[in-house]
């Protein structure tokens, strides 16, 4: 048996057969994962403006791209908070050298923090993986860690305000079965009324194209270098190589309908 693969719950083959999406595309090396790219984290970060006196709780860092920029403005506190507990996680060396920074292992329903720690929470690319009822559970759980006056500041997938409800649920399903773990964005306005929901106003929107898996995009989000380490990586796994081009082939199938969406709301 090869160390790609596993027999663990009486399933065998190699693990990029069955990793998600995210965790396969990191696996190669891809550390932008983010369905508006590093362009769209830009600007909801601009927006949201992260200052040296915010205590900053990050919903689901991954391996912590967006967290770089976030400590760059030395904030009083921050808190990488994600319910996956990794050896060897990238983020330990993201936080390095900061000492009013510590991951937290918990989910982001319930992260265990105290009522209005915060006052600025970020969350990319994992709200679109819950539920509806789960969106609002972690909005809700945003609403309470944040401070009055505190900013929320959301990087999801979406559907552009032309879509036709007729063709939300096909998209969905598709996407979901191609990356193995439920996606299901929504327009802008739904985004929106879900933060309204749960007590946000919401003060700041953008959109931009989803093109994730381009060529055009990888190259601006992890640079020359980065993209060419990606692809030899990719070039050989052919498990990863035949996952990674189905999803390259969804997300452009269904290009006329998805895009990314950038939000920032305040709690009153």
């Amino acid at each position: 048996m090869t160390s790609h693969e596993s027999t663990k719950g009486g399933r065998s083959g190699p693990e990029e057969k069955r990793l998600q999406g995210h965790w396969l595309l990191a696996k190669m090396g891809k550390r932008v994962l983010r369905p508006g790219g590093v362009e769209m984290t830009r600007r909801i970060l601009k927006a949201a403006a992260p200052a040296s006196s915010d205590r900053i709780v990050e919903f689901g860092p991954g391996v912590g791209k967006t967290a770089e920029y976030l400590l760059a403005a030395s904030p009083a506190r921050y808190w990488g908070v994600d319910v996956r507990k990794v050896d060897d996680n990238p983020m330990d060396d993201v936080i390095a050298g900061h000492p009013h920074a510590e991951l937290v292992n918990a989910d982001a329903r319930a992260t265990g923090l105290p009522d209005g720690c915060a006052t600025l929470v970020v969350g990319e690319a994992m709200l679109t993986m819950q539920s509806n009822d789960g969106k609002s559970d972690i909005m809700r759980e945003a609403y309470r860690i944040l401070a009055p006056g505190g900013r929320y500041a959301l990087h999801e997938m979406g559907f552009k305000p032309d879509t036709p409800d007729s063709a939300v649920a096909a998209v969905q399903k598709s996407l979901s079965q191609t990356i193995k773990v439920g996606a299901r964005p929504l327009p802008m306005a739904e985004w929106a009324r879900l933060l309204e929901g749960a007590g946000f106003r919401v003060e700041f929107t953008t959109m931009n194209k989803m093109a994730l898996l381009e060529v055009r995009r990888v190259i601006a989000d992890e640079g020359l270098l980065g993209a060419l380490k990606i692809a030899s990586n990719v070039a050989r796994n052919p498990a990863a190589r035949k996952r990674i081009f189905a999803m390259r082939r969804t997300f452009k199938r269904h290009q006329q309908y998805l895009c990314s969406v950038g939000l920032v709301a305040v709690k009153p």
